[in-house]
């Protein structure tokens, strides 16, 4: 489960690019054959979700650029009118409410409801009246409005990725009042002109704020989709993320299908086979991780292979390790390995010598590997002594829990079974007492000192990649045979989306 967790948690934040429904990729006849992450997130967290919509449509009018109107009509008696609104700006934009309805096997229809903006600009207007009296003018306008903003966003598919299509964008007016040189009085000037004029401005409006919505959401898509592929990215160790097959949407959740495999130098895991069936997930939490055994697996044995399955002990730390208990056994051990020299001249390294192999069950993950341990004195001006070197066969069972933004690995069993064993205080071997002090040693303080840096380290690489941002509620990391469920509530990283509007803008 070690190295589950850094993908387990991390690909919490590629569900944030859905919030948008599905539409038909190419993927062949069996719909999760290729299936080793599956992302669900269900109706509460959408609206949830949509609640910060607001920001975003808010970020879209603003930062729409709106050309200026021209137009040209007949008028009795006046001859021909040429007019032009220019330096058109956006002001005190506020919306009432957001909506969002699930549309099963379509797409995420959110309403956006009593929009309300004040547009400013420059009004320059001509006219050559029938006496061939030429008056040219140019005065201030603003504009009250009030707008419901429809939105059916579907998911297209595009080099195996997940992407946003918001074109199908509608406004709707419920009020275009026009003001000039801020008189709020009826008058003809302004009466002949909101006439000609309004019917031009909404189709303006809708084009340029529908065009601006759309590619916000596209590049918001892109913003979470580089954020979720650096999160589960370490180096030479690369998870892909594209889909596997075509991402589902229900009235209920929102779902799609991950290749989670392991790429290690450019060479990546196969997976062929998926155990995964949507019944394996519920609808009672916000969001859903699913990921197989074999994403798990490729992921310890791309850590083997980058020599990371490595650990350091030395002062406190080893002497905690050797020091657990007090006894007549014990000391008579550490002054026979250790030969009188002080925990800080001497070191312990822990490494893997094969590719762990890991199951999940019910009971949790069980990892198997053979391990090596050397304890090592440093000598002033001398080579290291070594003093020990053993081989092990471990097998543990880890269960994994996160709370208070940390992973927490606990071995719930284990077992040790010493291969070689090699030690300068018993070059003949035949003294059994500091095999079984190592033996107890290993099994009540050794392995949990292991699992616990480990998922203090995945810890640290995690926030690292920014995943503290996430307010995350009542997790449960459940494991069954062949895969592992991830269950959570969630509260909206808010400054993730602030930094998206500040690169944005």
């Amino acid at each position: 489960m070690c190295w589950a967790g850094r993908m387990v948690l991390g690909t919490f934040s590629i569900l944030l690019v859905l919030v948008q429904a599905a539409a038909a990729c190419e993927f062949g006849p069996f719909p999760y054959r290729g299936t080793g992450i599956v992302c669900r997130m269900t109706k509460p967290a959408a609206l949830l979700l949509n609640q910060e919509t607001a920001q975003v449509i808010q970020a879209a009018f603003r930062n729409a650029k709106f050309p200026n109107i021209t137009g040209e009509r007949s008028m009795r008696l006046l001859g021909r009118v040429a007019y032009g609104l220019s330096n058109i700006q956006v002001n005190d934009l506020s919306i009432e409410r957001s909506e969002v309805e699930l549309k099963e096997d379509d797409a995420i229809h959110i309403s956006i409801k009593n929009v309300t903006a004040t547009f400013k600009g420059s009004l320059s207007y001509g006219y050559t009246g029938a006496w061939f009296l030429q008056l040219f003018h140019s005065v201030d306008f603003e504009i009250e409005s009030s707008i419901d903003l429809q939105l059916n966003i579907n998911l297209m598919c595009q080099k195996d990725q997940v992407a946003p299509d918001a074109s199908d964008c509608y406004l709707a007016f419920h009020k275009l009042t026009l003001h000039l040189q801020g008189d709020k009085e009826p008058g003809w000037l302004k009466q002949l002109f909101t006439d000609f004029i309004s019917f031009t401005l909404k189709l303006v409006l809708k084009r340029e704020v529908c065009k601006e919505i759309n590619a916000l959401a596209q590049t918001l898509t892109n913003f979470i989709t580089d954020f979720a592929a650096d999160f589960v990215r370490d180096k030479d160790i690369v998870v892909d993320i594209s889909l596997a097959s075509d991402p589902v949407i229900k009235a209920r959740y929102i779902e799609s299908h991950h290749k989670g495999l392991v790429v290690y130098k450019k060479n990546s895991s196969m997976l062929r086979d998926s155990v995964f069936s949507p019944s394996l997930l519920t609808e009672s939490r916000m969001l859903y991780l699913w990921l197989s055994e074999h994403s798990i697996s490729s992921l310890a044995a791309a850590a083997f292979l980058d020599g990371q399955l490595v650990l350091n002990l030395r002062g406190e730390k080893l002497q905690e390790l050797f020091e657990r208990e007090d006894t007549e056994v014990q000391r008579k051990a550490v002054q026979r390995i250790f030969q009188g020299t002080s925990y800080n001249d001497s070191v312990a390294k822990v490494w893997s010598l094969s590719q762990p192999q890991v199951s999940l069950q019910p009971e949790g993950t069980v990892v198997s590997s053979v391990v090596a341990m050397e304890i090592s004195i440093l000598l002033a001006g001398e080579e290291p002594l070594v003093a020990l070197y053993m081989e092990e066969e471990i097998r543990v069972t880890i269960q994994a829990t996160y709370a208070e933004k940390k992973l927490i690995l606990q071995p719930v069993d284990s077992s040790v079974a010493i291969k070689v064993f090699k030690c300068t205080a018993d070059p003949s071997g035949e003294d059994p007492s500091i095999q079984n002090f190592l033996q107890n040693m290993i099994l009540a303080a050794g392995i949990p000192e292991v699992t616990s840096s480990i998922g203090s380290a995945l810890t640290s690489l995690m926030n690292s990649k920014r995943l503290d941002l996430f307010e995350i509620i009542n997790p449960e990391i459940i494991t069954r045979k062949g895969y592992v469920i991830v269950q959570l509530d969630f509260g909206f990283p808010s400054r993730l989306l602030l930094n998206f509007l500040e690169k944005s803008l």
